[in-house]
């Protein structure tokens, strides 16, 4: 499976939109362009105007097309977590001619079957992923293309979120002159990224300390099993920097990210200089202080987000968690979140040149998600935007290749031909594959584990 070619993935976030231009080569990626400018128009990662808004994303777009030299066009956006729901689904359908191999139609029209679905009218299909194929009564199949049956079946998983918050973030897109053509979910994206093998396999939770909220995954058997939205993140602690020490805003956040530290029994007992309101001269404020007002804050948002996975007793996996976004740049996190959660913790920062701050971790993972999609999650994705369902309804027969034709987040280079969308191989698998008894003891205890 060749996914060569040049992706584009925006995030955008409460107080900064980000913009990673990355090529890949053989399963390898190389990012050529970046650019990072203040949101506007966004509020606790929601977009709340879409004017405002579009305009940022332009502004940062167009940073990202200077440092990369090309023109951008197409992009892959993320959507935040807000109010998402996961749900198991099935779907089946009859082969007409069991002399015939399976083909991408065939995983078009289960799809299909599997995501029709009746919703309220308030939510929208984001997206559905296959978690395995059943043919003839195998199952356990990744890829069933290539064959023979009379009956094919699919067990996924549907993701669906509010229509608004999809509507906005698809106006804004538009308005800023772009073609989104694909929406990752944030922390499915983030935990297929900053997750091992192992981690994704046993069981581990994801916390994105973003600006504006904070965002926690359970990522178990390589699927994303539960999320939840803590409606506090980094402008929170900000904020009451500002408060306490009668500071602006901007003076307490450059106070933060210089002098702060999660834990103040850890912090150092040196002074700096802060401009107070209604003073001419600056005070003297130490750092044990200082942290000791970040502490407090952290510590609640974090209670409040253990108090949500003690309800389904996500903390006894394994992996333990782990820590990126913007909030988790300050030293001393790690220790902080092992003390309220109680299990293990680490810190992911990627290790892209000009990427080394955990704030480029969810615009990282949007790219990486995207140029590492299957063909039967790109066919899979197909089915739910031919469809265009945000309720049940009949599915409707199409005629498709034999090469899935999603199109990609593929940039234009300047002064050159632009860039050809590119087909996808086929991959089959020769033989079916049946469920080992491991895959049914860990599924089985995930099962009961959430019940």
């Amino acid at each position: 499976m060749d996914n060569s070619g040049i992706y584009v993935g925006l995030d955008i976030g409460t107080t900064s939109i980000k913009v990673i231009v990355a090529e890949y080569v053989k399963g390898q990626m190389n990012v050529i362009g970046v650019g990072r400018e203040p949101s506007d128009g966004v509020n606790r990662g929601v977009i709340v105007d879409i004017d405002k808004a579009a305009i940022a994303i332009k502004r940062a777009i167009e940073t990202a097309e200077r440092k990369a030299n090309i023109q951008i066009q197409d992009v892959v956006a993320g959507i935040p977590a807000n109010l998402l729901r996961i749900e198991p689904v099935r779907g089946m359908i009859a082969i007409s001619d069991s002399s015939r191999e399976i083909n991408n139609q065939d995983v078009i029209e289960v799809s299909n079957a599997a995501s029709v679905h009746n919703l309220p009218p308030e939510q929208e299909v984001v997206d559905v992923l296959p978690d395995e194929f059943i043919v003839d009564g195998f199952d356990g199949i990744k890829d069933p293309r290539g064959m023979v049956g009379v009956r094919l079946e699919m067990n996924g998983g549907l993701i669906t979120g509010p229509k608004t918050i999809i509507h906005n973030l698809k106006s804004a897109v538009r308005q800023a002159g772009l073609n989104l053509v694909d929406v990752v979910v944030n922390p499915l994206a983030l935990g297929k990224t900053i997750l091992n093998d192992g981690e994704q396999d046993f069981g581990t939770i994801t916390l994105d300390l973003g600006a504006g909220q904070s965002t926690v995954a359970v990522i178990h058997d390589h699927h994303l099993k539960y999320t939840f939205v803590e409606q506090e993140g980094g402008q929170f602690v900000t904020k009451d920097i500002s408060v306490v020490l009668n500071t602006s805003l901007d003076n307490a956040e450059q106070i933060k990210q210089q002098y702060g530290y999660a834990v103040a029994s850890e912090a150092g007992k040196e002074t700096f200089p802060v401009n107070v309101v209604g003073q001419n001269e600056p005070v003297a404020v130490d750092e044990e202080y200082l942290s000791e007002i970040i502490e407090a804050r952290l510590e609640q948002i974090l209670t409040n987000i253990k108090k949500q996975l003690d309800k389904i007793g996500a903390l006894d996996m394994p992996g333990g968690i782990v820590i990126t976004g913007g909030g988790a740049a300050l030293p001393g996190i790690e220790k902080l979140v092992e003390r309220i959660f109680e299990t293990n913790a680490k810190l992911y920062v990627p290790d892209q040149m000009g990427l080394r701050h955990p704030a480029f971790a969810q615009a990282l993972a949007i790219l990486n998600y995207e140029g590492r999609m299957s063909d039967v999650d790109i066919l899979a994705k197909n089915a739910m935007v031919s469809s265009e369902r945000t309720v049940s309804e009949t599915p409707q027969e199409e005629v498709v290749d034999e090469k899935p034709k999603f199109k990609r987040a593929q940039a234009t280079v300047k002064h050159s031909e632009p860039t050809q969308e590119r087909s996808k191989p086929v991959e089959r698998n020769s033989s079916p594959k049946a469920t080992s008894n491991r895959f049914d003891e860990i599924k089985k205890w995930f099962s009961d584990f959430f019940d």
